[in-house]
């Protein structure tokens, strides 16, 4: 019966909530807790323009090492968009100095730092290009 009353309270607080939450494993004997996925969240508010900074490609493939092409060039124009720093140069090639600057973007946006642009990657990428801030 205990494990039908935490999944109902559980839904319950998604529902009236509206955000995502994250169920924490725990013992028969403690009190439910959930707590809520948050991204890393910039000192300031970041505003958005209306015009995406990059305009390459609308493709988000999965990116690594030897890839090439205009999805290349736009995660390229986004990096150097995100960041401040040296700016990569927008050849539509991902060799290493890409994939430095890929970690590096990861390791500031607080996400998997794998050098590989995936979809998590492209989401953040995109939100920090065209933001008001940079994500370090």
């Amino acid at each position: 019966m205990r494990r039908s009353t935490t999944c109902v309270t559980l839904a319950a607080s998604l529902v009236f909530a509206g955000g995502a939450a994250i169920a924490v494993p725990q013992s028969p004997d403690s009190p439910a807790r959930t707590t809520t996925a948050r991204a890393a969240a910039p000192e300031r508010p970041v505003t958005h323009g209306t015009v995406d900074v990059c305009n390459q490609t609308i493709q988000r493939p999965t990116l690594k090492i030897g890839s090439s092409g205009s999805a290349v060039r736009q995660a390229q124009c986004y990096l150097n968009n995100s960041m401040t720093g040296p700016r990569l140069a927008v050849d539509g090639n991902f060799g290493p100095v890409t994939s430095a600057a890929t970690k590096r973007f990861q390791q500031c946006a607080g996400i998997v730092v794998d050098g590989t642009i995936g979809a998590q990657t492209w989401s953040f990428l995109v939100f920090w290009a065209n933001s008001t801030a940079n994500v370090c």
